[in-house]
């Protein structure tokens, strides 16, 4: 599903270079529950932005469902990301000024989906978190674990290919981010391929693999007992 050859990424400052990514080599297959670990500064959200499409690489090969990843325009890789991938946040991200409903419903927005159908879908996916007496509430309205749960809805809504979650825990506590991980693993039972970045090795235990990054090359990929 995500094949990964020899990525590399910089970044420039004024007359400073600092290379986050350093050949980086991984793959992950159709189905599978990966979690990426390592230090702040280790290149896993860098990483995990170029999976997103939400940050170009400079050298090596990224393929995504067998279609490769490169000189994308923006409109292009706008619709990549709509197509394959479901994104959750530490930050959830979602419209403050926006409902629950309307949050989950807003990725079939952009991708044309006719109002009443993907306000129909978008309750479909808030029942499947537990979350659909909330539909009408604002996200100030709502605790840490039901606005990760609405993030959830919103990533799975477009029926991706892959689940990328950053950190999605980190701003959770510990009975929180156990409810979130079973929601994951939920997900992930019915055939989602899914990636999380945590620092957390708790969270990274609930995972089948754990790919370990540190100063931006993968050193150990170690499946879960």
């Amino acid at each position: 599903m995500i094949k990964i050859k020899n990525i590399r990424k910089s970044y420039t400052t004024g007359t400073n270079t600092l290379e986050v990514l350093k050949g980086v080599n991984m793959q992950v297959e159709q189905g599978e529950l990966v979690s990426i670990m390592g230090s702040s500064g280790s290149g896993k959200s860098t990483l995990l932005n170029v999976m997103g499409l939400l940050d170009t690489y400079d050298s090596g090969a990224y393929h995504l469902n067998d279609v490769k990843m490169e000189g994308l325009s923006e409109k292009e890789a706008a619709f990549y990301r709509n197509r394959f991938l479901g994104f959750v946040f530490q930050s959830f991200n979602l419209l403050p000024f926006k409902s629950a409903l309307e949050n989950v419903a807003l990725p079939l927005y952009y991708q044309k989906v006719n109002r009443k159908e993907r306000l129909k879908k978008a309750e479909q996916y808030l029942e499947r978190v537990g979350l659909l007496n909330w539909k009408d509430h604002f996200p100030n309205e709502m605790s840490g674990g039901q606005k990760q749960r609405v993030a959830i809805a919103r990533a799975l809504i477009t029926e991706p290919k892959v689940v990328l979650a950053d950190e999605p825990t980190g701003a959770l506590d510990s009975v929180t981010s156990e409810e979130i991980m079973g929601l994951f693993k939920e997900v992930h039972e019915e055939g989602m391929t899914m990636i999380v970045v945590t620092h957390e090795n708790e969270i990274a235990a609930r995972t089948q693999r754990v790919i370990r990054l540190t100063d931006g090359l993968v050193q150990t990929q170690v499946p879960i007992l």
